[in-house]
């Protein structure tokens, strides 16, 4: 499996004038969302479960009650990827906050 190039840094801020909410932290993409309660937040969390698995890019996040934060990376590249973007992208529409 061959690697997914990282992105160059004015690649990443690109993205992110198209990502709002999302910042680098610690050399990933990174966000925290709010929602209603638990359960608007883990709904949120098994969607996006499913995006991740279905392009085999899976996110670092943690839930506290209506609180969901994620950190994106291509672990196998070693940095940001188009992967952590689309994924940035994807989440941001499945909480409507995108």
């Amino acid at each position: 499996m061959s690697r997914v190039p990282l992105l160059t840094d004015d690649a990443v801020r690109a993205a992110l004038e198209e990502l709002p909410g999302w910042s680098v932290a610690s050399s990933k993409l990174h966000r925290r969302f709010e929602f209603a309660d638990f359960r608007a937040a883990f709904g949120f969390m098994a969607t996006c479960a499913l995006i991740a698995e279905a392009s085999d890019h899976h996110p670092e996040w943690l839930n506290v009650y209506r609180t969901v934060e994620v950190w994106l990376t291509t672990h196998d590249s070693g940095g940001i990827t188009e992967k952590d973007v689309e994924l940035a992208r994807a989440m941001s529409e499945r909480a409507g906050q995108g």
